[in-house]
């Protein structure tokens, strides 16, 4: 058992016990308070008894009150075997007519208009110990007289002790019996947790398939569903990092071939010129070799689940395409291509990262005028209605219909065409326009030679939004 499911474990065992706990301390409580009254009032009416029926031996002779019990009967009345009685009679001066002991004196009792003597009852303390002093006031004659009866508190203190104890035993049985079941039902309860650890545990690193678990209870479901979420983006995670680096070993195994083989033949040539043309060559080759790094590094930046969060903020879309547009105009001069720009003159605002839709815009470029005719045209258009968008067109191959999507692909190359490029700049620009919300379409140009890629923004993209 681990350390967490020890404290799992003990949580909920915490939390189901302590309360019972707590209910038990508050009825012992309860019970002690209850079976002290209950206690006392048994008692109570015991003495009550005593002094009801020494009130019956108080009488009237002569003008004088007097008490006639036999001592053998008062000795039997005031028999008890755990506690110690006194009794004490007075008249309705205070004067002492009987008794045993001088009680501590208290409130007189009320004496009844009808006759019938009531009981009060007191505690007090007598010879240093703590007593219970039952009295009843009458009347013999017209002459008033108190007749108190004491006794100490040992039986009831005794009595309500096990009325306390017959009630809380019970209960404690009950709370070690609940408890016992709790843990059980508790283990059984986390057993799915074991269950679901020892499954992912057992896993090799390399399996990334959703976690299966039988009988998962409900609330257990969430966290399985979040597991096998985690898997599934580990997984495509792991699948686009692995595709990036067999696509990067594959792009950079030809350059580097060549690379290897100018310098190999440059190493063997004597001759100045032989090696000069050599290293030209490898020039050559390394360039090519940093464009597809740089192109590699731009679509592994741009993957829409590489990027937690993009910040997007209000952009011209006009202003970024023409500057994109004038960049290449050098590349353009020196194949003859006739670039140019036919866009919005009030600009065209969208939110958007800047330096991804400058990327974007690139790519387009440098696809369009790459893929172009010596000699062509290419255009770069921006429009703010009926959808903010931009598009350029050139003069190169048209595209068939049933290739139009597959061009998005990665190192996807038309057959027949000889332009050295590395398949990746349209696959860009399609992750690019993801990630800004932004639809890409492919269409014969508008006079019939050559291609237009159009990249469509919504209408309304917040400002400062989070793509996740």
């Amino acid at each position: 058992m681990s350390a967490r499911d020890a404290s799992l474990r003990g949580k909920l065992l915490r939390w189901l016990l302590i309360p019972l706990v707590l209910l038990l301390i508050v009825d012992a409580a309860g019970s002690y308070v209850l079976a002290g009254r209950l206690a006392a009032r048994a008692h109570d009416a015991e003495l009550d008894e005593i002094a009801r029926e020494l009130v019956l031996h108080v009488h009237a002779r002569d003008g004088a009150l007097g008490f006639d019990l036999e001592p053998d009967a008062l000795r039997t009345l005031l028999l008890d075997d755990v506690d110690t009685l006194h009794y004490e009679v007075r008249a309705g001066d205070g004067t002492r007519i009987a008794g045993d002991a001088a009680l501590p004196p208290g409130a007189a009792p009320a004496t009844p208009s009808a006759g019938v003597p009531r009981a009060a009852f007191r505690d007090a303390t007598l010879d240093g110990r703590d007593v219970r002093i039952a009295s009843r006031a009458a009347s013999v004659d017209g002459r008033p007289f108190v007749v108190e009866v004491a006794s100490t508190t040992a039986k009831r203190h005794a009595l309500a002790d096990e009325i306390v104890v017959d009630v809380v035993l019970p209960q404690l049985l009950l709370i070690v019996i609940a408890a016992v079941f709790v843990r059980i039902g508790v283990t059984r309860g986390l057993a799915p947790l074991a269950k679901l650890r020892e499954a992912v545990a057992a896993r090799s690193h390399r399996d990334l398939s959703a976690v299966k678990v039988p009988d998962v209870p409900t609330e257990v479901h969430p966290l399985v569903s979040a597991i096998n979420d985690l898997m599934a983006r580990l997984d495509e995670v792991l699948g686009l990092t692995n595709r990036f680096v067999a696509d990067a070993a594959h792009e950079l195994r030809t350059p580097v071939a060549g690379m290897k083989a100018h310098v190999e033949l440059a190493l063997r040539d004597d001759d100045p010129a032989e090696v000069r043309r050599s290293l030209a060559h490898l020039y050559v080759g390394i360039e090519r070799m940093s464009h597809i790094v740089a192109q590699l590094l731009a679509l592994a930046r741009n993957e829409p689940t590489a990027v937690r969060h993009l910040a997007l903020a209000p952009v011209d879309l006009a202003r970024l395409a023409f500057d994109a547009t004038m960049e290449w105009v050098p590349q353009a001069y020196r194949r003859r291509i006739d670039l140019g720009y036919d866009g919005a003159r009030d600009g065209v605002t969208i939110d958007g990262d800047a330096p991804r839709l400058t990327e974007l815009l690139n790519n387009l470029v440098d696809n369009a005028i790459r893929y172009s005719r010596d000699g062509g045209r290419v255009t770069v258009r921006v429009a703010a209605s009926p959808s903010p968008r931009v598009s350029v067109s050139d003069d190169g191959p048209t595209i068939p219909v049933r290739e139009r999507e597959r061009v998005f692909e990665r190192f996807h190359r038309l057959l027949g065409t000889h332009a050295d490029g590395s398949g990746l700049g349209l696959a860009i620009v399609r992750e690019i326009a993801t990630l800004h919300g932004a639809t890409i379409v492919l269409d014969d140009d508008v006079d019939g030679v050559g291609n237009t890629f159009t990249v469509t923004f919504p209408e309304a993209v917040r400002s400062a939004a989070a793509i996740a």
